[in-house]
């Protein structure tokens, strides 16, 4: 096809219910994401000294907590927005409660080093988690997934 076929030819338009058609959604991200949260968390509470090396670790720590918080809410955000539809919600009436709970949890681990609620997210994703596999079907699940 010569290039002034291209640019004349109509174009045709693709849908997806993603930004990428690719089917494959796991919260296991954000929760992996959400554990790193929780231990800089206790490593942060844990942290003894105020010399040099001490503020170093300090400092390291609180770059992991609040990236990996970043990335639980990406990664819970793209679940809630591209992977439950109206039937999930009519199966789990409270789902959309759930997901503004797991982000506004992962926000509040940005800004504070705090073990309780850094747990909150972990649980919380926990819960996500039940609710996301409950709603495949069997054969959805893939063939590596124990159980």
């Amino acid at each position: 096809m010569s290039l002034l076929d291209r640019i004349l030819r109509p174009s045709r338009t693709a849908s997806a219910h993603c930004d990428g058609p690719c089917g494959v959604y796991d919260p296991a991200s954000a929760r992996i994401a959400a554990e790193a949260v929780l231990s800089m968390a206790k490593k942060l509470v844990a942290l003894e000294g105020d010399d040099l090396a001490a503020e170093n670790t300090r400092g390291r720590f609180i770059a992991i907590k609040e990236e990996q918080a970043q990335l639980a809410k990406q990664e819970l955000l793209i679940l809630w927005t591209d992977y439950f539809k109206p039937p999930h919600l009519e199966a789990n009436p409270d789902i959309h409660n759930i997901f503004w709970n797991a982000a506004k949890l992962c926000s509040q681990n940005k800004v504070e080093v705090n073990v309780e609620a850094a747990q909150a997210l972990v649980d919380t994703i926990g819960e996500i988690h039940n609710i996301f596999w409950a709603s495949k079907s069997r054969d959805d699940v893939p063939f590596y997934t124990a159980g």
